[in-house]
C-alpha cells in the first residue's frame, strides 16, 4: 500500500475540508500515479471531492461512518472491513488519499509515500505527520524544483522501510 499527498511547508495538508493550494502539475501528478489503481479515503475526503463523487478511472474504498451507502464506491464502516476489502487488491496498486485521520491510522501500513512538497505556508488546520522526523521512513528521490500556479514544489518519495501488514 502506498499514500500520496501534497503539504505545505509545515506538512499541513487542508482546511476547511479542501486542499491548500491549486496546483495543476500536482493534480497531473497525482491522476498519474492513481489512474487504473484503487485509492481509499475516509468519508470527509470523498464529499470534499467535486460533487461528492468518487474519483473516475479508479476503484474507491471509502471508510464511513455506521448508516452511510452508497451505490458509486466501495463501503467500509470499520478498520476490520476495510483490511478485508483490502486484501480483494493488489497492494502495490492500493493509493491512501485522505484525509488526515486516515492518513495517520493508514501510514505504518504503507511502504511508500508519494509526497509533493509546496514551498509555502497554506495556513493549514490539518497536517501529514512529519516524515522527516519518523525512523522508519527515508525520503529516496527528489524532483528537481519546478513552479505551477505561481508555487515553487519538489515531487518526493519516501520509504517505509519497516511497513507493517494491514491485519485488523
Amino acid at each position: 500500500m502506498k499514500a500520496i499527498v501534497a503539504v505545505d511547508m509545515k506538512w499541513g495538508i487542508g482546511k476547511n475540508n479542501d486542499l491548500l493550494f491549486d496546483i495543476p502539475e500536482d493534480m497531473k501528478f497525482f491522476r498519474e500515479k492513481t489512474k487504473g489503481m484503487t485509492v481509499c479515503m475516509g468519508y470527509n475526503t470523498l464529499l470534499s471531492f467535486p460533487g461528492s463523487k468518487p474519483l473516475k478511472n479508479r476503484v474507491n474504498i471509502v471508510l464511513a461512518p455506521e448508516g452511510v451507502e452508497r451505490d458509486d464506491c466501495v463501503i467500509t464502516h470499520t478498520l476490520q472491513e476495510l483490511s478485508a476489502e483490502l486484501k480483494k487488491y493488489n497492494t502495490d496498486e492500493v493509493f491512501v488519499v485522505g484525509g488526515a485521520m486516515f492518513y495517520k491510522t493508514m501510514l505504518p501500513y504503507c511502504s511508500e509515500v508519494y509526497v509533493t512538497k509546496v514551498q509555502a505556508d497554506g495556513e493549514a488546520t490539518v497536517f501529514y505527520p512529519n516524515l522527516d522526523a519518523l525512523d522508519n521512513f527515508k525520503c529516496v528521490y527528489v524532483s528537481d524544483e519546478i513552479e505551477s500556479n505561481g508555487l515553487k514544489l519538489n515531487f518526493t518519495t519516501y520509504k517505509n522501510e519497516n511497513p507493517l501488514p494491514f491485519e485488523v
